[in-house]
């Protein structure tokens, strides 16, 4: 079964959460509240009144298509309260709506396996073509998931797609509607009659029996691929007529008007292995001959490489050709590859319009000899194969079209894992420009427009070669010191005049007039306060509409830069982080979350059974749900308006037992205990609390999210209760046990939000990126923690440091609460070999009792260390008035390691 990585599993919370939200407040508040929990604030386009419609941001690689597969099943229950919804996936072409026809009934595929997590076999996957086949009973009971492209329902005139069609064959659907139902739906027409000749003029005016209708009729959940492409008054009101319950808009580059709740970031696809990063990059600016000779170079480098692995992989190189009239055509590359690198003819494929030699060819075969793939614009829909690793696009990249397309082909790592050679977590691409700047530039609008980067990101993802060998160990890794670190271009919309310029920075800017503007060239590593001198000048030199633009330059190179002087990047490694641990009758072990609830006695039949906040209330037009104060309302329609919950269900206990379940079953629960606490539970609401079962059933859902809440209540007690007993028994491993009971930051393990974009440029961080850290606040004061962050880089104790992540368990050092894990703000390795963690709390939060508990953990961990730990709860001034500069001054001197 195919397991969910931690950002998307982060995607589906926030959907599930939204959509739960939409149920007891406006849907604009629940868009607020979801953006707000992410620290982000966008106004909600209001596209279909009354329906919940967001998109969700994955980029190139990062698994759209299953997080779909997931959410049918999570928007049923939120929206409508149903564990067999329909659902009607748009696609943006009639390729990939056969192939995700093809995937979601695959039993094999994991789109279907998704799917079939939560429904089991009650899954009916079709096409318009044939949801004929479609029986009524199936309807309720089986999850029907209807596959088809955007365009065969996108129209203005419904007489003229079969989709809006009368079809005799849907009769049994439309039986004994009531009219509340029908009066929504489409009648037959004038215009059908003539298109349909065997409807007569009896038939105006009745339901049309069509797919269309069918549709409406159910309220399918809808899932739009590749939203962004669709944003059309026809469109909107062609997905109106089919009363959805909710829309589900997935795409990698979303645009205004998509309402996007979340956004995945590609250093949260590279921490967990879906992609490789960075993107190597070389520029070429003799020509396409040097260009294709060293990615040839490169390839061979990684196939060497590629021997020490233990799975099997073979580095391909994608070659973009030019098109016909150009020099180095799909031919001349061909015979250029035999001829002049010596290529035997069967490690060449061609895959064009009129070649496609790559059909019926696994390339992830061991006898498969292609290693060298050529092309000129893009592969065709779908195609993927994660042992492409060198892009050599010989096209200008000023002009190169679909390059994105094929730089997003060699980004999927092998068997969604990372390789234990650190060159084969990386791209390649070898791109036909003048410099540097130039190839970057591009490539990284490019990965932002089409394929959903955040241009934050960017900036760090492509990195410059460096004239050392593919092949090593640690000798593989340069020096800090001899990084070649590229020429910063600024391009500019008019030559500045510099006249007033100091002179020593008049002789370290040059500038280049161009047919566009000029260029500002500032060559080699020059330092940081030279570079920050010669922005201010640039920037105050352009017109105010242009400022931007070159400032964004600017904080584009200096991320490069510090890109490429991270430690991570460089190949140092962080010291291992002991984490506090308790001796269990002789044996150490990790203080988790489980270690502290068996701790504290745990079994959930020791409880007393209670479900307080949970009611319902029934009307004559409707009944309410109501969990701890949150309220479900539901209406009913037409011949429903009756007392429902007095009517005898014909679901017993037992049934609604089992169906609970499966519905809150929890890891550290055995199933015969949690079947008898829902026993026990179902028992006391009937007869202690005089609900009938029917109510029980019909609001079952609500029952589920309650019954779950109040066990996780319940843990958090027995939690409690185990932490506060064995605090002072908690210690860090001994020095001989560290290894095995510690956290280690890992190379491309660090999954950043939110990335920082200040100006000044840290030179200790870890990793290339820095999450969530920001220069200044609302106000344009400088923001305290990032005054914390520069004192740690800018002392001479601290080797390297962190911004550590918050929940991110497997990503982030944690230490243990009586309620959740604390992740300390900043962790640094010191020169003595210490480790220091660092949390900083503002004036309002110092002394409450969140920070109380984390002072008293962090102390522990420090005390229990033996000196090798160090703890620090930094404020904006401390008790003797000293500022966090000296405070942390005072904490690396005051104590020794012994």
């Amino acid at each position: 079964m195919f397991e969910l990585k931690k950002y998307q599993r982060d995607v589906l919370r926030a959907l599930e959460a939204f959509l739960t939200r939409c149920r007891n407040v406006p849907i604009e508040q629940a868009y607020r509240e979801s953006l707000a929990e992410q620290q982000r604030s966008e106004p909600y386009h209001d596209l279909f009144p009354e329906v919940p419609c967001v998109c969700l941001r994955v980029p190139t690689g990062g698994g759209k298509t299953v997080l779909a597969a997931h959410a049918v099943s999570l928007a049923g229950k939120a929206t409508q309260d149903t564990d067999a919804p329909v659902a009607l996936w748009l696609t943006p072409s009639d390729t990939i709506r056969t192939q995700t026809l093809e995937a979601l009934a695959n039993a094999r595929h994991p789109y279907r396996q998704a799917l079939a997590q939560h429904f089991g076999d009650r899954i009916q996957v079709c096409d318009l073509t044939s949801l004929q086949t479609i029986s009524p009973h199936d309807v309720g009971k089986s999850c029907i998931v209807i596959v088809t492209t955007i365009q065969s329902l996108n129209v203005s005139d419904t007489s003229t797609r079969n989709v809006y069609a009368f079809f005799e064959e849907l009769a049994e659907h439309f039986r004994d509607l009531p009219g509340v139902l029908a009066d929504r739906l489409e009648k037959v027409t004038e215009a059908d009659l003539a298109r349909q000749p065997f409807l007569t003029a009896r038939d105006v005016g009745r339901v049309k029996y069509s797919v269309a209708n069918w549709l409406n009729l159910h309220r399918p959940l809808v899932i739009i691929d590749e939203a962004h492409n669709n944003r059309t008054d026809r469109f909107f009101k062609t997905i109106g007529r089919l009363n959805p319950s909710c829309i589900v808009e997935m795409t990698a580059t979303p645009v205004p008007g998509n309402n996007v709740l979340y956004s995945v970031g590609a250093q949260e696809l590279r921490a967990e292995q879906m992609i490789k990063l960075p993107i190597v990059l070389a520029e070429h600016p003799e020509g396409w001959r040097e260009c294709l000779r060293d990615a040839v170079l490169t390839r061979d480098g990684l196939e060497l490489v590629a021997l020490k692995e233990e799975e099997y992989v073979r580095p391909i190189v994608l070659v973009q050709a030019m098109p016909k009239g150009g020099e180095a055509t799909v031919d001349v590359v061909r015979q250029h590859l035999i001829d002049e690198e010596k290529i035997p003819e069967e490690q060449i494929a061609v895959a064009t319009g009129a070649q496609k030699e790559l059909d019926g060819i696994n390339l992830f075969d061991r006898a498969c000899p292609v290693r060298y793939v050529i092309t000129v614009e893009a592969l065709k829909e779908g195609w993927d194969c994660s042992f492409a690793y060198v892009l050599s696009s010989l096209q200008s990249v000023n002009s190169a079209k679909d390059v994105e397309q094929l730089l997003g082909r060699v980004l999927r790592m092998p068997y969604a894992k990372d390789r234990s050679q650190e060159a084969l977590n990386k791209a390649y691409a070898h791109i036909v420009a003048t410099n540097f700047a130039e190839a970057a530039s591009n490539l990284k609008d490019r990965l932002v427009q089409n394929m959903g980067f955040e241009r934050l990101d960017t900036a760090s993802l492509l990195v410059p070669q460096q004239p050392l060998p593919l092949i090593g160990g640690e000798g593989a890794h340069p020096a800090p010191q001899s990084l070649v670190v590229p020429d910063c271009h600024i391009e500019l919309p008019a030559v500045p005049d510099t006249q007033h310029w100091p002179a020593e920075l008049r002789d370290k800017v040059e500038i280049h007039p161009t047919s566009q503007g000029a260029t500002a060239v500032i060559r080699g590593a020059v330092d940081h306060e030279t570079l920050k001198q010669a922005e201010t000048f640039l920037v105050a030199a352009v017109a105010p509409r242009a400022r931007q633009r070159v400032a964004q330059q600017f904080a584009d190179h200096r991320a490069l830069r510090q890109a490429m002087r991270a430690p991570a990047q460089l190949g140092i490694s962080f010291a291992p982080i002991p984490q506090l641990c308790l001796n269990l009758e002789g044996y150490l072990e990790l203080v988790e979350k489980d270690t502290l609830a068996s701790l504290g006695d745990w079994n959930l039949l020791d409880f007393p059974v209670q479900l307080a906040g949970f009611s319902i209330h029934e009307t004559v037009n409707s009944f309410e749900i109501d969990v701890a104060g949150e309220r479900v309302k539901f209406r009913h329609v037409d011949a429903l308006q009756l007392k429902l919950n007095e009517v005898a269900s014909h679901v017993s206990e037992q049934d609604l037992v089992r169906w609970l379940d499966g519905e809150v079953r929890k890891p550290y629960l055995s199933q015969l205990q949690l079947q008898a606490y829902l026993t026990k539970m179902l028992a006391h609401l009937m007869h202690d609390r005089g609900f009938s079962l029917t109510a029980l059933v019909r609001a079952r859902f609500q029952l589920a999210q309650a019954v779950s809440a109040e066990i996780e209540r319940l843990r958090q007690t027995a939690i409690q209760q185990g932490f506060q007993g064995r605090l002072f028994e908690m210690s860090v491993p001994p020095l001989e046990e560290t290894a095995r009971y510690s956290f280690t930051f890992e190379p491309g393990k660090y999954p950043a939000r939110n990335l920082y974009q200040g100006s000044y440029e840290f030179s200790k961080h870890f990793y290339p990126v820095i999450h969530d850290l920001r220069e200044k606040t609302a106000s344009g004061q400088q923001a305290e923690e990032f005054r914390c962050a520069m004192a740690l880089d800018i002392h001479p104790k601290v080797r390297h440091w962190v911004r550590n992540i918050e929940r991110q368990e497997q990503f982030s050092f944690w230490l243990p609460t009586a309620t959740d894990y604390f992740y300390p703000d900043f962790v640094a390795e010191l020169e003595d070999g210490r480790i220091l963690v660092v949390e900083y709390k503002g004036e309002v939060y110092r002394t409450n009792d969140d920070s109380r508990e984390k002072k008293q953990v962090g102390h522990q961990w420090e005390k229990s260390s033996g000196g090798r730990c160090l703890f620090l709860f930094a404020v904006d001034r401390d008790d003797q008035g000293r500022d966090v500069f000296r405070q942390l001054d005072e904490k690396l001197s005051s104590v020794v390691l012994r």
